[in-house]
């Protein structure tokens, strides 16, 4: 009676560890599904996927999660973006629709200033990079997601220098 005491009570205290493992997983599983990607390889909170239209996709597992995608291209095609709404819906629920427009909107912001744009759709938070560097090469296109914070951010809440 006392080894299963000790069982039990060793298990309720690994539960918020593996709680937090079991949802990276479930996570990996819903964006692989939802996405087409593939799972190339796992370290720690860190995945790594490979999706056909993003050079890089990977999943951040903590407080908040994060999925990062990147385009080799300075203008990405129409799949990069559907891409991107395919993840920012499985992440956080947002509509498909609402997330593509927005990565789309973003990314052209960045291309016309220089600069970091940061955007809400209900409850995701984007923040998109150009690729542009000073020696004239570009370095493609680069969308981070998350789940909104609860400060207040508008459609398009601003810009930042890149770098």
């Amino acid at each position: 009676m006392t080894k299963l005491f000790a069982a039990i009570f060793l298990a309720v205290l690994a539960l918020p560890a593996t709680a937090r493992a079991d949802g990276c997983d479930a996570l990996t599983v819903r964006l692989i599904r939802a996405t087409g990607a593939s799972l190339a390889g796992r370290t720690g909170p860190l995945v790594v996927f490979r999706a056909a239209d993003a050079e890089r996709m990977s999943l951040s597992c903590g407080r908040p999660n994060v999925v990062l995608l990147r385009s080799a291209l300075r203008e990405p095609n129409g799949f990069y973006f559907l891409l991107v709404g395919q993840a920012g819906h499985t992440l956080t629920g947002a509509s498909v629709e609402a997330v593509e427009t927005l990565a789309k909107t973003l990314h052209q912001a960045t291309l016309l200033t220089g600069m970091v744009q940061t955007g809400r759709s209900g409850p995701l938070d984007m923040e998109c990079e150009p690729g542009d560097r000073p020696d004239g090469f570009h370095g493609g296109a680069l969308c981070q997601i998350t789940a909104a914070t609860r400060r207040g951010r508008s459609r398009l809440s601003g810009e930042r220098p890149a770098g």
